[in-house]
């Protein structure tokens, strides 16, 4: 039976019925509520003109609040949950919202059309610090998913520090709170309008046998990139099975001496946990893995049944061994996640199963891991190349060498024969560049917009030989030092 959907918006409880369950809630704010203070920009989570912030309860009941791209959310999605918009910022007196003040002080905003999405990032970020000053590198993250064609950004930032200066407006929490309690549901529901059906199970139990049911249904969870089938593509879905009410997917646990992480856990939420283990490793790779509302509404576990070849957690999952846990009617399957993945967008996954979490390894005594990415921008953008190793050393032999590629193939991939190359032997710079050589023997990289194979399988070489600097036994160089190195430092100095 279909149930309407029921969400919490501008101090009422709302009803979604009759749209298509891939109306996006863009388009159900602009032409339906009529609120159009959200924009429209680009229809695929880029340009963050679209950014709202969604609340919902946690497993523990707490009220999580975190701005996402409304533009490829679909509106079932927010069964349960708030949507505040820029319309929710202004005050009972009239008074706009310190983020709102903090930018026209700071003269943050020109045409004003990216301006609604900055605010809501920037109010966002005004919520999970809680009147406390935030620093640079917090505001970049915040800000990254949105894109001002007109003010530059200098003065958005400096609003981003200015609206902790001004008389603090609080934020009604347990009010909110207690609306969404009233919301939640005992068992999972669907809503079904314009032929198809949006099946949101509460349990794996109810999702194991929606997918036994609906092998065919489009499993749906972060929706980053399902959005841009149906906004870029024009795509009829059909039956969808979303994942994100089924709390036991959402867990972060260790298991011996694996951290498991259920494929509902969001991006941010999963590269918090695992920046708590591998910091200097993963650091960086979080920061410029996409935007924060992407990261935010995107999971690991839809990342990796997705299985891009140009995805960036892939090459590194696989380089540290990590697992992938299937579930489906006959039990849990394990297996390796490079033995996932078969050829371009072939996986093994039998069509009653899903991924249920994905198994990452504890760190190693004596195992030199570092992964990279190699992009256009820093920010926000694709990788030409993604490379990640992992190498157990017992002094300057190498035990065990597992070197990872993302953009190098079909799908993210091992390379064997430079693996072989090194496995057993001692980490110096001739072995170096056996390896380097066997690289161009184990990929063949196609060109395209992003780079060309030459560049490609250049940098993938020498990427390995950015390891070795970092990672040799006899004087390793620091991260500026490789820098130094990559713009001019003289080789014959270097290779000494």
């Amino acid at each position: 039976m279909s149930e309407p959907i029921r969400f919490y918006f501008r101090g009422a409880v709302r009803e979604f019925a009759g749209g298509a369950p891939t109306r996006t809630v863009l388009q159900h704010l602009r032409e339906d509520l009529h609120c159009t203070g959200t924009k429209e920009g680009c229809a695929e989570g880029d340009c963050g003109a679209c950014t709202v912030v969604v609340g919902s309860l946690n497993a523990a009941g707490q009220l999580e609040m975190k701005a996402v791209n409304s533009c490829i959310q679909f509106a079932p999605t927010l069964d349960g949950k708030a949507l505040f918009t820029v319309e929710d910022l202004q005050q009972d007196s009239g008074a706009l919202h310190p983020v709102q003040q903090a930018m026209v002080d700071c003269h943050g905003s020109q045409c004003g059309f990216c301006t609604p999405g900055f605010v809501m990032s920037l109010w966002g970020m005004y919520l999970d610090k809680n009147g406390q000053p935030a620093q640079r590198k917090e505001i970049d993250d915040c800000l990254s998913g949105n894109l001002c064609r007109c003010t530059g950004y200098r003065p958005i930032i400096d609003a981003a520090h200015r609206m902790t200066e001004l008389p603090r407006v609080e934020f009604d929490r347990a009010a909110v709170v207690a609306q969404l309690q009233a919301l939640q549901r005992d068992a999972g529901a669907s809503y079904t309008a314009h032929g198809s059906t949006f099946h949101a199970p509460r349990t794996l139990d109810e999702l194991v046998a929606l997918r036994a049911a609906h092998p065919q249904a489009t499993l749906l969870a972060g929706s980053t990139d399902i959005g841009l089938w149906v906004t870029k593509q024009m795509r009829q879905l059909g039956d969808i099975i979303y994942l994100g009410h089924v709390t036991a997917l959402q867990t972060v646990t260790e298991q011996g001496d694996m951290l498991d992480i259920g494929a509902g856990v969001s991006l941010e939420d999963a590269y918090n946990a695992l920046c708590a283990l591998y910091p200097a490793q993963l650091g960086e790779l979080r920061q410029r893995f996409a935007s924060l509302p992407i990261r935010n509404a995107g999971t690991l576990g839809g990342n990796v049944a997705n299985g891009s070849p140009i995805g960036d957690s892939m090459p590194w999952l696989i380089a540290v061994g990590s697992e992938v846990v299937l579930q489906g009617p006959a039990g849990r399957r394990v297996l390796p996640l490079e033995a996932f993945y078969l050829d371009y967008q072939k996986k093994d996954l039998k069509p009653d199963e899903i991924v249920a979490a994905v198994r990452v390894p504890l760190p190693r005594a004596n195992v030199q891991f570092r992964t990279y990415k190699l992009a256009k921008r820093f920010d926000q953008d694709i990788s030409a190349v993604c490379a990640a190793f992992a190498f157990e050393l017992d002094g300057d032999h190498i035990v065990d060498a597992r070197i990872a590629y993302g953009g190098m193939a079909a799908t993210p991939r091992r390379a064997p024969r430079a693996e072989s190359a090194l496995t057993g032997l001692r980490w110096n710079e001739a072995n170096l560049r056996v390896a380097m050589d066997m690289i161009a023997q184990d990929f063949a990289p196609l060109s395209d917009m992003r780079a060309s194979s030459s560049y490609r399988l250049q940098t993938a070489q020498n990427l390995l030989r950015r390891f070795w600097f970092e990672t040799r036994i006899e004087a390793p160089l620091a991260h500026h030092e490789v820098n130094a190195f990559a713009h001019g430092a003289p080789a014959e100095k270097e290779l000494s």
